[in-house]
């Protein structure tokens, strides 16, 4: 590779030296600033002169950025050390990935997933029955949600290092945010951007709804982002939400359907209420599935989807299925008695879906605590949305208890006055009652301290909830 062309093909100009800085030029690894070696290409939303200062010490090969500051061009020319500047540093991002994949993993089976919601799930069932049946893959998705953005090199940097460490693989399992953005500011045609970049053979798209207000504004918008998805798949197979509306306007060269009830088409599998069935043949009974909940069910039928498309034996499918553990957050069950729940439910159709399933395992007399922690730092329009899906699944035999947890999360996910106002004042406009606590900890203190042993606490939440199970630990 010549430094030239790869500028060319971030979309960027080079400032400083003209050649990679390095002696035996680029390694072939795309990284972070703190984890490159000599000869490592580091990509960086932003860097100041002290940065490239540290690039120039490390001897890496050149450095990509998006904002240089503080001097940082200044820095970089009067080192002689190669310095990129893009307008999108997601142009950079994908080209990272794509040369990544191109070098480390050639010969790969690669499936990537989008959607609004399930894409985790969906991600990590993928990943377990490919692992099932005996194949080395690698997946970004993961409990924390850490792995999961393609907006920094991290999942460059993971095959790279898998591969270096374990030898070749034989698939891989991305999962790609269907919109995304940096700093209030929406990448444009991201997903498809980042999905041609791993050229998959299998494509699966969940659902299409509303999340990531500010970057998008309407449902139209989301439908946008997505709509050129099956464009960047190609000739791929499409594992499509039959039940989803929008989901079928998309325009796929080779789709597979998976829905939640029967289907007349052989590219298709379904469950028909007691158990799921493709090509006429059963696959899996109810009573045979790792979770009942209907969003889960649709998580694993597009999973199967994407493995019988991949032309796994509906055997080691169907293994992989029963023998699948839930990720974390993922309505894990925390508790017996009291029934705990954990879900991260975070956006509208997730709240509805997680309570309506929840609703079902109450019995007569059993009361239903919904714990929802309200998003901070995300816009008044996300959380009218979040607390209207509320309102709309309650019920008498439902407490609600917010959580704005002051305590356990950082600046980037304080709740604004606004934020929590936009609860209190639909709630109270809709007469439903609520209790409210600043902090995490003594919310879930004082909302176990008075559930009964045969009543159910459903957690939801995004970041605001995210350490409930460790406090809980302590409490109970």
């Amino acid at each position: 590779m010549e430094i030239q062309d790869l500028a060319e093909s971030v979309g960027g100009k080079l400032y400083g030296n003209v050649d990679f800085f390095s002696i035996d030029g680029f390694t072939g690894k795309f990284t972070f600033l703190n984890d490159a070696h000599t000869g490592d290409i580091v990509i960086r939303h932003w860097i100041n002169a002290k940065g490239i200062e540290m690039a120039f010490n490390k001897n890496i090969a050149c450095l990509i950025t998006q904002t240089p500051k503080d001097g940082a061009i200044e820095e970089a020319e009067k080192l002689n050390f190669p310095l990129i500047v893009t307008d999108k540093i997601e142009l950079a991002n994908a080209y990272a990935l794509s040369h990544t994949i191109d070098k480390f993993s050639p010969n790969s089976t690669n499936i990537v997933i989008t959607g609004t919601n399930g894409k985790s799930t969906t991600s990590h069932l993928i990943y377990h029955i490919l692992k099932t049946a005996g194949y080395h893959v690698l997946t970004n998705t993961d409990s924390e949600s850490e792995f999961n953005t393609l907006i920094d090199p991290m999942v460059s940097k993971l095959i790279s290092d898998e591969v270096l460490e374990n030898g070749e693989l034989d698939y891989l399992v991305i999962e790609v945010s269907e919109v995304q953005g940096w700093l209030g500011s929406l990448m444009e045609n991201h997903a498809a951007l980042m999905c041609a970049a791993v050229n998959p053979k299998i494509g699966v798209i969940t659902n299409i709804a509303m999340d990531h207000i500010g970057l998008v504004n309407s449902i139209e918008d989301v439908f946008e982002e997505i709509s050129t998805v099956p464009k960047a798949i190609g000739d791929g197979v499409c594992i499509l939400n039959h039940d989803d509306d929008l989901v079928m306007k998309l325009d796929a060269e080779n789709p597979f359907y998976f829905s939640m009830s029967e289907i007349d088409n052989q590219n298709a599998v379904f469950y028909n209420g007691s158990e799921i069935v493709h090509d006429n043949k059963t696959i899996l009974k109810t009573e045979e599935l790792p979770f009942s909940g209907y969003h889960f069910i649709q998580n694993i039928l597009s999973a199967i989807g994407a493995a019988i498309s991949l032309g796994l034996d509906i055997e080691i499918i169907a293994e992989g299925v029963k023998s699948y553990k839930a990720l974390n957050r993922r309505f894990a069950k925390l508790n017996d008695a009291p029934l705990i729940y954990d879900d991260f439910a975070h956006n509208p159709d997730g709240i509805k879906a997680t309570i309506s399933e929840t609703k079902k395992l109450l019995k007569d007399n059993q009361k239903l605590y919904v714990v929802c922690a309200i998003r901070g730092s995300r816009g008044i329009e996300i959380n009218q949305l979040n607390v209207e899906a509320l309102v709309e699944s309650m019920d008498d035999d439902i407490e609600l208890v917010l959580s704005s947890s002051n305590d356990v999360v950082n600046d980037l996910n304080f709740v604004t006055h606004d934020e929590r106002n936009v609860f209190f004042n639909t709630l109270n406009e809709n007469n439903v009652d609520f209790i409210h606590y600043d902090n995490l900890n003594e919310c879930l203190i004082e909302t176990y301290g008075k559930v009964g042993e045969h009543d159910i606490i459903l957690l939801i939440g995004a970041q605001g909830m995210d350490p409930a199970e460790s406090l809980l630990k302590d409490i109970i």
